[in-house]
């Protein structure tokens, strides 16, 4: 069994690529502890973590091949992702904003850095090319039913982004409170997540609007 599973080692090396790889759960999870803390960054990283697991079933379901089949279906959801990502990135430049304003943040219920996080995931382009290049490659019928299988990679998929978003919690926390001293400092960070946000959805919207 365990030599029948062996392709799944190869199959974590891959997520864990995918995944460390800067991209907008990455930036959406940073963007959120630096707002809110360690409270608000653990449950953006449960929201991403919730819609890697949802990816995971989609994949088993075959939406992936779906929306290979209606390339049309996934210019959509890269257009809807590009403009949600660009809307959080603007929202975390009002907030610094308003910090500067205030000099104190205003924190974030956890329930709404869980939604956000949620819908960042399940609108990431990144994790619908998974589904469509990737899952499928180790999927095997030959080794018995899918369903297994595809619970075995939904936990290494869960567990490897809680590990990798994990640290960058923490990270983003030590940050925070180093920066909580100095409220430009806090103010240009959040600000300047934002504005990477903010270009990450423009080159979201170049790469599903314009032909190559």
């Amino acid at each position: 069994m365990l030599s029948d599973l062996s392709h799944l080692w190869l199959f974590f090396v891959l997520v864990l690529g995918i995944i460390a790889l800067p991209g907008m759960d990455m930036a959406f999870v940073l963007g959120s502890t630096l707002a809110n803390g360690r409270q608000g960054g653990a449950a953006a990283l449960a929201g991403i973590v919730a819609g890697g697991v949802a990816h995971t079933v989609m994949a088993a379901l075959g939406v992936g091949l779906v929306m290979k089949s209606v390339p049309g279906l996934f210019t959509l959801m890269l257009v809807g992702g590009a403009l949600y990502l660009g809307w959080i990135g603007g929202s975390l430049v009002r907030g610094a904003s308003a910090l500067g304003e205030v000099g104190a943040s205003r924190s974030r219920p956890a329930a709404a850095s869980f939604r956000q996080g949620l819908v960042t995931c399940l609108l990431n382009p990144k994790a619908y090319l998974f589904m469509v290049a990737v899952f499928p490659q180790f999927a095997r019928p030959e080794l018995g039913p899918v369903l297994p299988q595809a619970v075995a990679m939904g936990a290494i998929v869960a567990v490897t982004q809680a590990a990798v978003y994990g640290l960058v919690v923490l990270g983003a926390d030590r940050a925070q409170a180093a920066l909580r001293g100095s409220g430009r400092a806090q103010v240009g960070a959040m600000r300047g997540v934002g504005l990477v946000l903010m270009g990450g959805a423009a080159w979201m919207l170049w790469q599903g609007l314009v032909p190559i």
